[in-house]
């Protein structure tokens, strides 16, 4: 008997500790209920790709093996970035496929990005794979599942370079920090006119330079050094598995996702009058008044990736934009978060300008801090912030916002506790209009914390 620890069924996907709580046979297990799932749904093939972590191999076997025990086929798509397994369920018409990925986690770590029938699974539809493992509840088929090994990296870039032009040439820098995105967006790049200098675009799962996470300003320092030192005008930089984007100027400003989110926002809005933008409860509160004095209409969501898919379906968006860096074009793109892509459409924007660095700088910006953490036990960091929103009092504010943790607004500034979906931690983010109004927020803050939780142990 197999034990299956529920602590890696995530909110948004699995994850674990490869040969701990994250094994061949777990995988094995959780193919089987997948394919279970896919019957229920009337799927008939499941595609599977995995990014360039050495545990990759095998846990995409025994996923594979799984997923065929349960009757149904599958399409190896091979080593490739998560993005290009998304596209695969719109090119092969399946609307189900898993990414065997540990995103920007540490080298040990692996896990599973899931979509069935053209939904994200996420909340109770992963809690429920977990059920269906303890109780058993698994369908063995008489005839194994088909099995064909399909390359789809051609088609996914002739559709990116059928879509996506360059307005003049330009020398960029990437860094995929040994991702899996390395080689595709190196290729990519150059396909579309691009002069590219590679840092780290060779896949190497020990992640040997700096961890392949851009949303954390230390893995870009390599980035920074080199467009200081080059003759590069912008840098982009890719996750583990490529569906997140980091992008860094000439001077070495980091242009956080949020920034990027304005950007793409009024470069639809410029061809799609009235669109939809999606943005999450971390972004700045700049947003809104960007969208909408284009014509726009700004919609919030809760945080992760699995929930923006699902609000963006609700109210038929055009785009979304999330602060840790996932990006979702619905204008000329299927909808799927794309770091690689995002890079694509960013530097169309930029290669209209003399200066490619101009557009960037000219967003609107706010004083901000970095995510901020306070540890909790497991468990606690939902019933702290839970105690914040029944107890705590903002008279002051001009805005309280509860659809994912709880957002304050005032006239100069915001601040955000919510808890982690994947970490005991509840994340706080502050912004204002100068540094005197961030610190009174932060303080504001923190003081309403301690009322209500006097041991929360507030990291600033």
């Amino acid at each position: 008997m197999t034990v299956i620890s529920q602590s890696i069924f995530k909110a948004y996907d699995i994850r674990g500790i490869v040969d701990k709580t994250l094994t061949e046979d777990v995988c094995f297990l959780v193919g089987q209920a997948l394919g279970t799932k896919a019957r229920e749904k009337g799927v008939s093939h499941i595609c599977v790709g995995r990014d360039g972590r050495l545990s990759g191999p095998r846990l995409q076997c025994a996923l594979m093996r799984g997923i065929r025990e349960a009757g149904i086929g599958v399409y190896d798509i091979g080593a490739v970035p998560t993005p290009v397994l998304y596209f695969s369920t719109v090119y092969l018409k399946t609307g189900s496929g898993v990414a065997v990925t540990g995103s920007h986690n540490p080298p040990d770590y692996n896990g599973l990005k899931m979509m069935l029938a053209g939904e994200t699974l996420y909340g109770e539809t992963i809690q429920d794979l977990y059920k269906a493992i303890v109780a058993d509840i698994l369908y063995t088929a008489e005839e194994k599942g088909s099995y064909e090994k399909v390359d789809v990296l051609p088609a996914y870039m002739k559709s990116i370079t059928d879509d996506v032009k360059f307005s003049r040439p330009i020398k960029i820098v990437i860094d995929a920090g040994n991702g899996i995105a390395g080689p595709t967006a190196a290729a990519l790049f150059k396909t579309l006119g691009a002069e590219v200098e590679e840092l780290y675009t060779n896949v190497d799962g020990n992640f040997p330079n700096h961890h392949p996470d851009p949303s954390k300003p230390a893995n870009l320092q390599d980035l920074i050094k080199a467009l200081k030192e080059g003759d590069s005008e912008v840098g982009l930089a890719f996750d583990g598995d490529g569906d997140r984007l980091g992008v860094v100027t000439k001077d070495g400003e980091i242009i956080y996702p949020d920034r990027q989110a304005m950007l793409f926002a009024g470069d639809i809005l410029s061809k799609r009058p009235g669109a939809t933008i999606v943005y999450d409860v971390k972004c700045t509160r700049n947003i809104k008044p960007f969208v909408e004095s284009r014509g726009g209409k700004a919609v919030m969501s809760r945080t992760g990736h699995s929930l923006i898919k699902a609000k963006m379906k609700e109210v038929n968006a055009d785009f979304a934009g999330e602060m840790s860096g996932h990006i979702f074009f619905h204008d000329r793109w299927p909808g799927f978060d794309d770091g690689v892509y995002a890079g694509t459409r960013m530097i169309e924007i930029l290669t209209r300008f003399a200066d490619a660095n101009e557009p960037l700088k000219n967003l609107p910006n706010a004083v901000s801090t970095p995510e901020l953490q306070i540890p909790t036990a497991e468990g606690e960091n939902f019933e702290l912030v839970e105690k914040i929103k029944q107890n705590a009092k903002f008279e002051d504010a001009k805005d309280i916002i509860t659809i994912d943790g709880i957002r304050v607004e005032w006239d100069d500034g915001f601040a955000l506790a919510r808890p982690s979906n994947t970490t005991p931690v509840v994340v706080l983010r502050f912004e204002a209009d100068s540094e005197d109004a961030l610190k009174r927020i932060q303080q504001r803050f923190k003081d309403e914390i301690l009322r209500v939780e006097p041991n929360a142990r507030i990291p600033f």
